[in-house]
């Protein structure tokens, strides 16, 4: 049994079963036990792979498209260029990288990441190369200036009730405990703000998640943007509105029991890119598969001009990260697209109103 998973069971035991949310809050935050407190979860030592460590062209067309949107709303300067959950800081290098001969970019840069993780902290000062980046454990903190941020795979990691559809009203999942072991169970009926509008899309027994700390995160976003200017590129799994369980665990790029190794296996859900659109007083793009944002972006011009410098498996490794990146039966459609931007302007480039 892990630390975290005792003292899980001993909480639970003491004051009764508690939400999803709860428990993903504990199991990826805990300061001594946590996922994120404990390990560097990217990459093929650890739990999953993200798109910028698949390969260099998606920091690089992110880059250039948050690079584009500012100089259409005129260049502002200075500004602040973020990453929500930025891993191990391989993105944003690729992002500094790809926007070095756009002129007066890095000049009027000030940059700022979003993260926990001390671990990955670490991590990312040394991938990134610069002394001058400020860390926030949230977007509340972030300056008031124009900010361009991306958050590739942030809002999937954020903590999520689950409430089943109980006739007209509807019960909570939780969890708690039976024989010494974390199960889920239904809770008594609530009424949960926010839900109203799914009785007209749901039936008896189906199940929808709803993420508070993302619609707060989206609500903070979007605000900056709508009162300075820049724009927000939301990049992760999901779709327009939330249906199903969708709470998933991965350990070692294995699906695993979300219940079994709590602090030890990597909790997601899918996000409901409805409740941002929701959420944000800036304008909203309209919802795009990751291929399509990508291949709009010229993602294969730009592979077949790095194919020209390789050959065997280094070629062969690169045809499969854009394949990996871009199609429909990889990431291309199960990962999507949402940008914010301000009144006036247009979206980022890649992207529709």
């Amino acid at each position: 049994m892990t630390d975290l998973r005792a003292h899980l069971i001993r909480r639970i035991t003491a004051g009764g079963p508690i939400s999803v949310a709860e428990y993903m809050a504990e199991c990826l935050t805990h300061p001594d036990m946590g996922y994120y407190a404990t390990r560097d979860p990217l990459g093929t030592a650890g739990d999953f792979i993200t798109a910028p460590e698949i390969s260099q062209m998606f920091g690089e067309l992110i880059g250039l498209s948050l690079a584009q949107s500012w100089l259409d709303q005129g260049a502002p300067s200075p500004f602040v260029l973020a990453e929500a959950g930025p891993g191990r800081g391989t993105l944003m290098a690729d992002i500094l990288r790809a926007t070095r001969s756009v002129p007066g970019f890095h000049d009027g840069l000030d940059l700022h990441l979003i993260e926990i993780s001390e671990p990955l902290k670490a991590i990312q000062q040394n991938t990134i190369g610069r002394d001058d980046i400020t860390w926030h454990d949230s977007v509340a903190s972030l300056p008031d200036l124009p900010l361009f941020l991306i958050a590739n795979e942030f809002f999937d990691a954020l903590p999520i009730r689950q409430f089943q559809r109980d006739g007209d009203g509807w019960r909570e999942r939780q969890i708690g405990v039976q024989e010494g072991m974390l199960t889920f169970g239904l809770a008594g009926p609530v009424v949960p703000g926010g839900l109203d509008h799914r009785l007209d899309d749901t039936k008896p027994g189906d199940l929808v998640e709803f993420c508070a700390a993302g619609q707060h995160a989206a609500q903070q976003i979007g605000q900056r943007i709508a009162d300075h200017g820049g724009a927000a590129l939301i990049v992760d799994y999901g779709d327009w509105r939330s249906l199903g369980d969708t709470f998933q665990a991965l350990e070692n790029h294995a699906a695993v029991d979300p219940l079994t190794r709590p602090g030890v296996a990597d909790l997601t859900a899918h996000v409901d890119f409805e409740t941002l659109a929701n959420a944000t007083p800036s304008r909203f793009s309209r919802l795009t598969p990751q291929g399509v944002f990508l291949e709009r972006l010229g993602i294969t011009a730009r592979a077949q001009a790095l194919a020209k410098n390789l050959s065997g498996e280094a070629l062969q490794n690169h045809i499969a990260a854009h394949r990996r990146l871009t199609h429909s039966a990889e990431m291309g459609t199960l990962f999507k697209v949402l940008a914010f931007y301000p009144d006036g302007a247009a979206p980022p480039p890649g992207l529709d109103p």
